[in-house]
Formats: C-alpha cells, sequence, structure tokens
C-alpha cells in the first residue's frame, strides 16, 4: 500500500493514547491501551508487518481531504471522486467521559453510491506476537493476542464482516446519507457490559465533540491566529494522561530525524523537560487543572524517588523509570529507516537542565494555579540542594548528545533558574530556605558571563571554548536571565542567525563544530528553536520581523495544523509526531508577539 509521509496524517485520542489516521482512511500507528503500550497498528513502521486498520472507497480516482470538526480532535477524511463523495468520522471517546478504550469510525456517502472495503488487521506487541480470531457474530471479531501482553480487541460493526488470514475485512455499498459504523475496543477481563452499538456510536460522537470544544472554551487565549493556537492546544491535550496527570513528549517512536540514518529515538515518555515546558503553555492560556494534574504526578514522583539522589530526565507515563532501549529489527522502519527502537536509553543520561524547567513551571503554577504543597515543598527542597553540590558536572544536555559530556551554556542557564525560581517560591510563601541556593544562583550568573561569552564572536557560545553558539542560548531573554535588548545578548542573537538560520528556519547546532552527538546524519531544523526566534525577535521589539518569520513558519503545519519535531531540506517533517515541544513553542510566540504588537498599536493610538 506504500509509505504515506508523517505529515499526511492527522490524530484523535482518548486521554490515555492516539491513533494516526492518514489522507487514505487508514489507520496507520495506534499504541493501544496506552501510550506506551505496544502498538496494533504499525504500518507506518513497516508497511507489510505493521498492521492497519484502512476503510476506503473503491475509486477508480480520487482526492482526499482531512479536516478537524472545528475546535474538536474528532478527524474528518474525506474521498471526493466523480463517482461519489464519502468520508469517514473519526474519534476516541474520551477517558474523562468513558470507561472504555475504544475507536470508532464511522463512514458516510455525501453524494452518490460509494462502494467500500474495509481492512482491520492488527498486529500485536510491535507485531511480535501471533494472534486468535473468535467471531462472534456476523457483527463482532475478538482478536485475542498470542503474546505476553494478553492484549484483546473485540471489532464491532453495523455491516457484516468476515475473516481472511485472520484479517477482519469488509465490502459495503452506502447511499448518499447512508452510514456505517464501527468499534474497536479494548477489552478487559472486568469488561462484561453490552452497549447499544448505534445509540453509543452517536452519544458518544456529540459527548466528545462537546467535550472538546468545551475544552477550548476554557482558554483564555482570544488574540490573532487563534485557530493555529487552539490547534496546539488541542494537540498538547491529546499528549496528557488522564489518568496520571503525566505528559508525552511525543505519541510516536522511531519517526527518523534524519531519513535513512539511525537518530529515531522513542518519545513515548514524560521527559521532566518537554512536559514542564507544556505545563507553561497551559498556565499560560488559563488551563490550571491540566497543570494542577501534573504537579500531582511530579509529587507522587518525589515521593518514589526519595531513596535516590536525583530526578530522573524522563519516566513512562505512570512514573515508572525503567526505559531500557531495545531494537525491533523485524520491522523495516519508516521509508526505511532503521533500527526501529523502543525504550530510551538516555533515561540514563545526566541532564542538569531539567531543574530549571521543573521549578519554573512549579513557579508558575504556584503563582497562578494553586499554592504548592508543603511536602511537595520539602521534596523539591532536597532536589535543590543536590544541586547546590552537582550543577558544576559536565552533563550530555538538552540535545541528549551520546557523543560525550560537556559543560553546556543551557544547563549552566537553566541550573540558574533552578536557583532563582525555588529562592523566589520560598520568599513568597514564607518558606525556609536554604541561604546557600542564593549563593549559587550569583555564581553561575558570574560563570556564564565569565566562562561562556566569546569576546572576538562576541557571543555566547555552547560550551566553554566552543567554536559555535547553540539554539538553546535563545531561552536566556526568555527566562529572564538577560535582558532582551541587552547589547551582548543582541550580538548574541545576530551571531545565531549567522550560523543558525536559514530563512526563517532555525538549525538547533551546528553538528561540524559542536559537541559530537555519536551520529552522522543531516540535521533538519528545529522548529521549537524557530518559535523561540521568533520570541526573541519580538521581545528585542524587531516585531515586524518577527511577524513575517512566524507567519511564515505558520506554513510549514501540516494541513491540519500539526508539526513533527523536525524540518528536512524539501521543508518535509522529520522526527516524532506530533511533537510537544513544537506546539509548545507556537503557543509561546505567539502570545508574547501578540501581547507586544497590541502595545505598540495601543502606544500608536494613544500618541505616545
Amino acid at each position: 500500500m506504500g509509505y504515506l509521509p508523517i505529515e499526511n496524517y492527522g490524530i484523535i485520542g482518548d486521554l490515555n493514547t492516539v491513533a494516526l489516521v492518514g489522507l487514505n482512511g487508514s489507520v496507520d500507528f495506534m499504541c493501544f491501551p496506552n501510550f506506551d503500550s505496544p502498538t496494533v497498528f504499525a504500518a507506518l513502521l513497516d508497511d507489510q508487518k505493521g498492521g492497519r486498520f484502512q476503510i476506503v472507497p473503491a475509486f477508480t480516482e480520487m482526492k482526499t481531504k482531512q479536516l478537524y470538526l472545528p475546535d474538536t480532535n474528532v478527524l474528518l477524511t474525506r474521498f471526493l471522486s466523480k463517482e461519489g463523495v464519502g468520508e469517514i468520522t473519526d474519534f476516541m471517546p474520551v477517558e474523562e467521559l468513558y470507561d472504555g478504550k475504544e475507536l470508532v469510525r464511522r463512514v458516510t456517502t455525501v453524494r452518490g453510491e460509494v462502494h467500500y472495503k474495509l481492512l482491520c488487521q492488527p498486529r500485536f506487541n510491535y507485531a511480535r506476537s501471533s494472534h486468535k480470531v473468535a467471531i462472534r457474530s456476523d457483527y463482532e471479531i475478538i482478536f485475542s493476542s498470542d503474546g505476553e501482553d494478553g492484549t484483546v480487541l473485540r471489532l464491532s460493526s453495523s455491516v457484516p464482516l468476515t475473516v481472511d488470514n485472520k484479517d477482519a475485512v469488509a465490502e459495503f455499498t452506502l447511499r448518499a446519507n447512508e452510514t456505517a459504523e464501527f468499534l474497536l475496543e479494548h477489552v478487559q477481563r472486568d469488561h462484561s457490559y453490552e452497549k447499544n452499538f448505534k445509540n453509543f456510536i452517536t452519544e458518544s460522537l456529540f459527548q466528545t465533540m462537546n467535550y472538546w470544544k468545551n475544552w477550548v472554551a476554557q482558554s483564555s487565549y482570544k488574540g490573532r491566529w487563534l485557530e493555529m493556537v487552539n490547534r496546539s492546544a488541542l494537540v498538547l491535550k491529546l499528549l496528557t494522561s488522564f489518568r496520571y496527570g503525566s505528559i508525552v513528549a511525543a505519541p510516536t517512536f522511531s519517526i527518523p530525524e534524519s531519513i535513512g540514518f539511525q537518530r529515531n529515538w522513542d518519545y513515548r515518555y514524560t521527559w521532566i523537560r518537554d512536559a514542564s515546558f507544556t505545563v507553561y503553555a497551559f498556565l499560560r492560556l488559563g488551563y490550571a487543572k491540566e497543570a494542577g494534574a501534573f504537579m500531582g504526578w511530579v509529587e507522587k514522583l518525589c515521593r518514589d524517588i526519595k531513596d535516590q539522589s536525583r530526578l530522573g530526565i524522563m519516566y513512562g507515563i505512570d512514573g515508572h523509570v525503567q526505559l531500557k532501549e531495545q531494537v525491533l529489527d523485524h520491522l523495516e522502519g519508516y521509508r526505511g529507516s532503521k533500527p526501529v527502537r523502543i525504550g530510551n536509553d538516555a533515561y540514563r543520561q545526566l541532564q542538569l537542565d531539567i531543574y530549571g524547567e521543573l521549578m519554573d513551571s512549579v513557579y508558575l503554577y504556584n503563582r497562578h494555579g494553586e499554592p504548592i504543597s508543603y511536602d511537595l515543598w520539602k521534596d523539591l527542597a532536597k532536589q535543590i540542594d543536590w544541586l547546590c553540590a552537582n550543577w558544576n558536572q559536565p552533563d550530555e544536555g538538552i540535545w541528549e548528545v551520546r557523543g560525550g559530556k560537556q559543560h553546556f551554556l543551557y544547563s549552566r542557564l537553566m541550573c540558574w533558574v533552578a536557583f532563582d525560581r525555588a529562592h523566589k517560591i520560598a520568599r513568597a510563601r514564607s518558606f525556609p530556605v536554604n541561604g546557600k541556593w542564593k549563593e549559587e544562583r550569583d555564581k553561575i550568573f558570574n560563570v556564564i558571563y565569565a566562562d561562556y561569552w566569546n569576546d572576538k564572536v562576541k557571543a555566547f557560545m555552547q560550551y566553554p571554548g566552543a567554536a559555535t553558539v547553540d539554539a538553546s542560548s535563545l531561552m536566556m531573554p526568555l527566562v529572564r536571565f538577560v535582558s532582551p535588548k541587552d547589547p551582548r545578548w543582541l550580538s548574541t542573537l545576530q551571531q545565531i542567525e549567522k550560523e543558525l538560520v536559514s530563512d526563517s528556519l532555525v538549525y538547533r547546532y551546528r553538528p561540524d563544530l559542536a559537541a559530537p552527538d555519536g551520529f552522522a546524519s543531516h540535521e533538519g531544523t528545529f522548529s521549537m528553536c524557530t518559535f523561540w526566534y521568533v520570541e526573541c525577535l519580538s521581545r528585542a521589539g524587531q516585531l515586524e520581523k518577527a511577524r513575517f518569520y512566524f507567519e511564515k513558519m505558520l506554513g510549514y503545519a501540516n494541513h491540519l495544523g500539526l508539526y513533527s519535531e523536525q524540518l528536512g531540506f524539501e521543508g518535509e517533517h522529520l522526527g516524532n509526531f506530533p511533537q510537544a515541544f513544537t506546539h509548545m513553542g507556537l503557543i509561546s510566540a505567539a502570545i508574547n508577539l501578540d501581547k507586544q504588537l497590541n502595545d505598540k498599536r495601543n502606544k500608536s493610538t494613544n500618541g505616545i
């Protein structure tokens, strides 16, 4: 059937997991029932072995189109032909409303008489396990994994189903305004009730639509680019676990950062860094409930790691730490890019910046959400005490290089943030404070100006003695370490533009000049860094340039407003998809740029 580019997919989800639905009407990726569960569909990673759930009209020629129903995560895939028009409505009833874990597909003929073909071919346990099939009736089939995962799926249908080589198949014809409905659900041992099938489909569709519309309506943002900001918020919400409050970096694994190379990672976990940035975005949009749920996850995590010396950089969605990396040799990979990896050995790495992102999110939540508990404060204070003795170590840094540790500027910067925000929280709440925090904060401040500033280049460098700047230094004015109009910062920004900016797009670093990452590959531009760059421009008062670049970047989104991690030479999307980092960056850049534009307009109107 052939690969679709990753940008040709939309996503739906239930706050437990997501499914990727292609423009061809095929669900080609779904981990089930949770984000970090094994896949049941993975055609995205192996067209022949991975498994899919496809429904497609038997047109000789057709055009396809995808759209979300406005302000929802309900996805429509439309097939247009001279022979007729058909569409599929895909959604997953959200965990907050329904107990079950379900994928609903409703097929409707809009015009003409359309013949459809269905293929449901689950491949359990990352396509490593065989399965059994039980035919309960012409309208119900049970798939049971033979593997240790023990997953059981039930496919219910309003049209007759048959079995071909352990796959469910069907052919059916619908005239205009006729529908066919399909429900794929996770069957658990305590799952004994029977649904009224058609009533459930209709009821869950409208309740799910209303859930998403009501959620979007709670956003405090009413400014420019509202549709793109709302879509990014909806993506971030889809990447949030309702059960645990944790937030995954992306819902996929092993979508390569470079086609044909080896930078293929599993992002279905909660990075302290990524999740903390997402909390910033939620708080800036007024979603204190989601931020509070993450704080609850952090509080439980701190209780669970009391016997350990430090916080890990990433965890499973339920807080487990063992994320051992494995290679799935039997899968050929996205567009032939091997190896296909699950798990992520980077969990062993030392990345000191995570303390800064976490403490900044706690600071903002304590200020704009709810006051944090004393017990959480005590646990966080122990982590900051550990940081006092350890911030001056080399680490792998934000980009998780696997080629050796360095004293990265970004890690030092975020350690400064950790001490600064911890001190501010203590003052605001009158908590007992370790006087060494302020001492270490000021020490780092002086170290950055003394060791990272290159007077010849007139820029803050990636690490002491480095030959290049790093796009992560774009965070310096965003975390209020330096004024966005400080001469040293403006000259650093110019050097970043010279080395790392291509038109409006930003590379995260120069691998040929920077710390080696242990892999030979052709790096794409890093979309989050592009949004950081826009925000730096707007804070520096370069509003026309910032708006121009921001709106150009909006044009690199896929047809649904979704972004992966990176953009390739031809604008193709690279890396896991969709990426929380990118959508968080878009929200932050939009909010700041909108405010700056409004301030400029108000000054002009008032004659200032």
